[in-house]
C-alpha cells in the first residue's frame, strides 16, 4: 500500500511519485490550498491539496479530520524556503497529493490531541493507550527501548559468547523476598503455579547443566508496592556467567554498560568507581547513591558521646549515631522555619521515621552560631573539630541527624537529594555510574524475630567470614554488587552458593528448617550433588535503564503498555472479575 514511511522521505526523493499510509495529525485551510499533516511511527510529511494542480485530491481533503486514516499518493517537491520547518526529518519536501483515500475515518470525539499529549492528564492517556502510542514522545521512548535491546543481544552474543535461554512463566512459589502472584492449577486441585519474581533458579540450574554463559530477556511479575521506577510486571536483562570471579563479572558487565551508553546516547564513560556498602552508608546514607553533587553526611557521633546535649549524647547511648549534612550556602538558603517544627524540611525528615533537625549556622571568622541546649553543649574543642571534619566555612549549614543508624541515614539522605535539586547542585546532563560492593548477607527482620537475606538466599557469603568456623550472622558480608546510575539502582547481582553444606546453612540462618529447605527447595539442593560449577550472575532493570537512557521520569514511559501505581489496568480494566463457572473449574472459592 505504501513506498515509503513518512518521515523517511527526503531531498533525495524529490520528483519521485510516492504512496504513504498513516494518521491525520492536522489539517490547514489556507485560502483554498489544504495542508494535511500525515503521521505514522517514523514521523511527520506534510502533504499538500491544491485544486489548481491536483484537483481529484482536493474534495477528500476537505472531508478529513484529525487521526483519520489515510493513503496519499503523489510526486515529492520541495518545500519553498520561507516554508522549510527545521524541526521535521522530512521538514524540506512535501507531497503534492494526486490522490487521498480514507482507510478508516474516526467515528468519536478524541479524547485528546495526539499532538498534545505533555498537556493530558496520565489516567486519561492509560485508558486510551493506543492513542497516546502514537505519540512522537512515547514512539521515541519505545523505539530507544528496541534499540537498546538490539545492542545488548548483539554484544553480549558475538563480543561475549552468550546465549539466551528462555525460562518458565509457571513455577512453584519460593521465598525470594516479594510477594508472588498466584496461579491456580486446574489439573492439580488445590495447587498453585506462582509467576516468577525472577529466573534466579533456573539460570543457576542452567549453570549446572552446562550453559556457561546465559542471558533472557525475562518477564518478571512481584506483587508489590509500586513507585515510579518500579510495576507489577517488568523486564530484565538476566545474565549468569560460570568460572568467573567478581573481578571478571564486574569489568565485562562494565563493558557491556558503557557499550550501550556509546551506541545509544555517543557516550564515552570512564571506568566505574567502586564503593563498599559501608562506605556508601557512611557517606551519603544509602546504598544507592547520586555521586553527581557532593554533600556528603559526616558521622560525628564520638564528638557529642559526651555532650551536655541530651538528645545526641542519648542517642548514641542507646547504640546510635549523630551525623551531620554540611550544606554551603545554607546559611542565607535556608531560614530557621524550614528547619524548625513544622518547616518543609523538618517535615521531609519526619517522613522517614526523624524526630527532628538541629542545626548550626556558621559565621564569618568561623564562629558557630546555634540554638539553645546544643549552642551551650559546644565547647571550643568540638567546635574545632566539627569545623574540620565538615570542612565547613562562613555561609555553611550544618543540618544534624540523630537516633538509630537507618532512620538517620535514611532521612539526612532523602534531605540531601532534595537540598541538591533545590540548590541546583545536580547537573542534570551528566552521567555517574559505580559499582556498590560488600553488602551485607543479611538483615534483621524485626516482626519475625529472625534474619532474612538482604538479597536473596542464593548470595555466596564471603569466604572470609566463613573461617575458623564464623556463624553466619548480621556481620557476614555477601560476594553482591549493584550497579548505580545517577542515583538509581540499575542492576545487582552476586556470586552464588554453589555448594550444598553452604546452601543450607544459610537456609538454617534464615530460619528454614532442614525440612522447609527441602520442600522449598530440593530440587536445587539436590543438583548441587552433581557437580555444580563456581557461578555468578546479574540482573539489570530494562525499563529502568531505557529509562535513564530516555531522560524521563517513570518507567511507564518507555512500557507499552503499564499499569498504574495502583497496579490497575485502566485500558483493559484489569484487574477483572471472574466467573463463579471459572472459579468452580479451578476449585477456588470467592470470598466475596
Amino acid at each position: 500500500m505504501r513506498t515509503h514511511y513518512c518521515g523517511h522521505l527526503q531531498e533525495a526523493h524529490i520528483d519521485q511519485t510516492v504512496s504513504v499510509c498513516g494518521w491525520i495529525d492536522r489539517t490547514r485551510d489556507h485560502g483554498g490550498v489544504i495542508f494535511l499533516d500525515v503521521r505514522d511511527r517514523s514521523g511527520i510529511v506534510q502533504v499538500v491539496s491544491d485544486p489548481s494542480r491536483t484537483p481529484a485530491s482536493y474534495p477528500v481533503a476537505g472531508q478529513v479530520r484529525n487521526e483519520y486514516v489515510v493513503r496519499v499518493t503523489g510526486k515529492v517537491l520541495a518545500r519553498p524556503l520561507d516554508s522549510v520547518n527545521p524541526k521535521l526529518a522530512s521538514g524540506k519536501i512535501e507531497i503534492y497529493a494526486d490522490t487521498i483515500e480514507i482507510l478508516n475515518p474516526v467515528h468519536r470525539s478524541l479524547p485528546f490531541l495526539i499532538s498534545d499529549t505533555d498537556e493530558v492528564r496520565e489516567e486519561l492517556r492509560l485508558k486510551y493507550r493506543y492513542l497516546d502510542l502514537r505519540s512522537e514522545r512515547l514512539a521515541k521512548n519505545l523505539h530507544l527501548r528496541c534499540e537498546v535491546v538490539k545492542v545488548i543481544r548483539r554484544y553480549l552474543e558475538d563480543e561475549c559468547g552468550f546465549r539466551e535461554v528462555e525460562t518458565p512463566i509457571l513455577c512453584r512459589s519460593t521465598p525470594e523476598g516479594a510477594r508472588d502472584y498466584l496461579v491456580p492449577s486446574r489439573v492439580h486441585p488445590g495447587e498453585w503455579y506462582a509467576l516468577p519474581q525472577s529466573p534466579q533458579l533456573f539460570k543457576q540450574l542452567l549453570m549446572v547443566g552446562g550453559w556457561d554463559r546465559y542471558y533472557q530477556i525475562a518477564r518478571c511479575f512481584r506483587d508489590e508496592d509500586l513507585r515510579a521506577d518500579r510495576q507489577p510486571e517488568f523486564t530484565q536483562l538476566d545474565m549468569e556467567m560460570s568460572f568467573m570471579s567478581q573481578e571478571e563479572i564486574l569489568q565485562l558487565n562494565e563493558g557491556l554498560i558503557r557499550h550501550i551508553f556509546q551506541k545509544i546516547k555517543g557516550i564515552d564513560l570512564p571506568p566505574f568507581p567502586r564503593l563498599t556498602y559501608k562506605e556508601a552508608m557512611d557517606r551519603y546514607g544509602c546504598d544507592r547513591p547520586d555521586t553527581r553533587f557532593g554533600l556528603e553526611l559526616v558521622d560525628v557521633s564520638d564528638l557529642f558521646a559526651q555532650s551536655s546535649f541530651k538528645v545526641f549524647s542519648s542517642a548514641v547511648a542507646a547504640g546510635g549515631i549523630v551525623k551531620v549534612l554540611p550544606v554551603p550556602g545554607g546559611d542565607s538558603a535556608i531560614s530557621n522555619t524550614r528547619i524548625k517544627p513544622g518547616g518543609d524540611l523538618a517535615n521531609l525528615v519526619a517522613q522517614y521515621g526523624a524526630k527532628g533537625l538541629a542545626f548550626i549556622r556558621v559565621r564569618p571568622g568561623d564562629t558557630i552560631d546555634a540554638i539553645g541546649a546544643l549552642k551551650d553543649s559546644l565547647t571550643p574543642e568540638v567546635k574545632e573539630e566539627l569545623l574540620r571534619r565538615t570542612q565547613a566555612e562562613a555561609g555553611h549549614l550544618l543540618l544534624f541527624g540523630a537516633g538509630e543508624r537507618a532512620i538517620v541515614n535514611e532521612s539526612l539522605s532523602r534531605l540531601r537529594l532534595a537540598l541538591g535539586k533545590e540548590l541546583g547542585l545536580i547537573d542534570e546532563n551528566k552521567i555517574n555510574i559505580l559499582w556498590v560492593t560488600d553488602f551485607p548477607m543479611f538483615e534483621w527482620n524485626e516482626e519475625e524475630q529472625r534474619l532474612e537475606a538482604l538479597h536473596h538466599p542464593f548470595t555466596s557469603p564471603n569466604p572470609e567470614d566463613l573461617r575458623d568456623g564464623k556463624p553466619l550472622g548480621l556481620e557476614t558480608r555477601a560476594l553482591a554488587y549493584d550497579l548505580i546510575v545517577n542515583g538509581i539502582e540499575v542492576g545487582g547481582g552476586s556470586l552464588r552458593i554453589y555448594q550444598r553444606d553452604i546452601q543450607e546453612k544459610v537456609f538454617a540462618a534464615i530460619g528454614l528448617s532442614p525440612e522447609e529447605a527441602r520442600d522449598k527447595f530440593g530440587f536445587l539442593l539436590d543438583a548441587f550433588d552433581f557437580g555444580t560449577p563456581p557461578h555468578g550472575g546479574i540482573a539489570y532493570g530494562l525499563d529502568r535503564l531505557v529509562m535513564l537512557l530516555a531522560g524521563v521520569d517513570t518507567i511507564r514511559d518507555v512500557i507499552a503498555f503499564p499499569k498504574t501505581q495502583q497496579a490497575r489496568d485502566l485500558l483493559t480494566d484489569a484487574p477483572s472479575k471472574v466467573t463463579e463457572k471459572q472459579l468452580k473449574e479451578l476449585h477456588v472459592k470467592s470470598l466475596a
